[in-house]
Parts: C-alpha cells; structure tokens; sequence
C-alpha cells in the first residue's frame, strides 16, 4: 500500500508504531487500510474503538 502512493517505503514494521505519527498515514490512507482489513479479515477494526497503532489494529483482528 505504502509503495502503491509513492510514499517511502518503511524497512520494518513495529506494534507500537502510530498510523499517523510513525508511518504517515493519511485519512484516505486510512480509509484504504480499513477497507482491505475489512475484506481479508472480515473484521471493522474501528467498530468499537479507534485504533492508533499497528498492534491495535492486531488486536482487533485477533479479537473478532
């Protein structure tokens, strides 16, 4: 997705990296991410929460 916008690619990927702070993320970025989740997983990782970080959106995901 990162490399889809053009946007620098990120070596790794941490759980408590923020969305917006850490990895850039826009809303439409967002809004993306939150689609695709929605069609791999079939989970809403901002049903109940709003999520900030990768392990937050891990948590969702396990927890559905």
């Amino acid at each position: 997705m990162f490399e889809e916008s053009g946007r620098q690619q990120i070596s790794s990927i941490e759980s408590s990296m923020h969305l917006r702070d850490d990895l850039n993320m826009d809303s439409l970025m967002l809004a993306e991410l939150t689609v695709r989740i929605e069609a791999e997983f079939e989970v809403d990782i901002f049903e109940n929460v709003i999520v900030q970080t990768i392990g937050e959106i891990i948590s969702q995901i396990e927890g559905k």
